[in-house]
């Protein structure tokens, strides 16, 4: 199982061009389902329709979440339907499984007084202070995603357009940057960044204190360092960000399939989740303008 487990995930990166943190979690899932077959001693290519029913009730004994139960399935079914594409198994012991339905969460958002409260916090009185507000000032201005913006590089931004390329989810696409994400961005580029690195051939974007790439680890507790600063009682990640810069878009009047291509979203469903953190302002204009309402 092992070999075809490594092959699996070499035709995903290689065929499919996922993302590395797709891929981990596709690993993991894949890894944690071959110890419970080893565990109880199942043959991968002789599971039936009931064996994997068996595995996905175990998860939910254990106390798994139902969206991670959903995505065991997800990761299971590919793995098989793998299989049979390399003509390993001939039919699919997932097959007319249904997923577990996952509640649609509803996006954790900062209000614009506390979106401003976390941005004032990094101080730029030092290198770090001077990055951190450009880390912060280009994810509310972009929405990218964490794994989007730790992988940026240098030539990824344009200054004088004031735009940036992201390579996200295996489609490019440019974003503009607003004003004040534009200085923070110049002012470390040109003063913070080139005392930080350590090699000129490095061509990370955001680095750490060592002249590296930063990574997801150091991105979140940057994050999580703020909100204590700023004394913001929410619970706040890096993807809160991009949850307030949509909703803040769309509250302010911008069209929603221009936030679906600034976050990158390939299904408009996914955008409009926010729909319902419309300003209650705008309901009031309509009930005043319109004739019928």
């Amino acid at each position: 199982m092992e070999k075809h487990i490594k092959q699996f995930l070499e035709f995903l990166q290689n065929e499919k061009k996922l993302s590395m943190n797709t891929l981990q979690s596709y690993s993991r899932d894949i890894n944690q389902y071959q110890n419970y077959l080893d565990t109880n001693r199942i043959n991968y290519v002789k599971v039936d329709n009931e064996q994997v029913t068996q595995y996905l009730n175990y998860l939910q004994e254990i106390g798994k979440k139902t969206s991670t139960i959903s995505r065991n399935l997800a990761s299971i079914r590919s793995f098989y339907q793998y299989l049979i594409r390399i003509k390993k198994i001939k039919h699919d012991p997932t097959e007319n499984i249904q997923s577990p339905k996952v509640e649609k969460r509803v996006p954790s958002v900062l209000t614009s007084q506390e979106i401003e409260l976390l941005l004032d916090q990094p101080k730029d009185v030092d290198l770090k202070g001077t990055r951190d507000k450009a880390m912060l000032e280009v994810a509310y201005a972009t929405g990218m995603r964490v794994t989007e913006i730790i992988s940026l590089n240098v030539e990824d931004v344009n200054i004088e357009e004031g735009y940036v390329t992201c390579n996200g989810a295996g489609k490019q696409r440019n974003i503009p940057l607003g004003s004040l994400s534009i200085k923070a961005l110049k002012e470390y580029i040109e003063e913070a960044r080139p005392v930080m690195i350590k090699d000129e051939s490095e061509a990370s974007l955001f680095v750490n204190v060592n002249g590296k790439r930063l990574t997801r680890q150091g991105f979140w507790k940057i994050v999580k360092f703020y909100k204590e600063q700023a004394h913001i009682t929410k619970e706040i990640t890096p993807h809160v960000l991009r949850h307030s810069f949509a909703t803040h878009l769309l509250q302010n009047g911008a069209d929603l399939k221009a936030i679906q291509s600034m976050l990158g979203h390939s299904d408009i469903s996914s955008t409009q989740v926010y729909m319902q953190f419309q300003d209650s302002g705008l309901k009031n204009v309509y009930q005043k303008a319109h004739p019928r309402a």
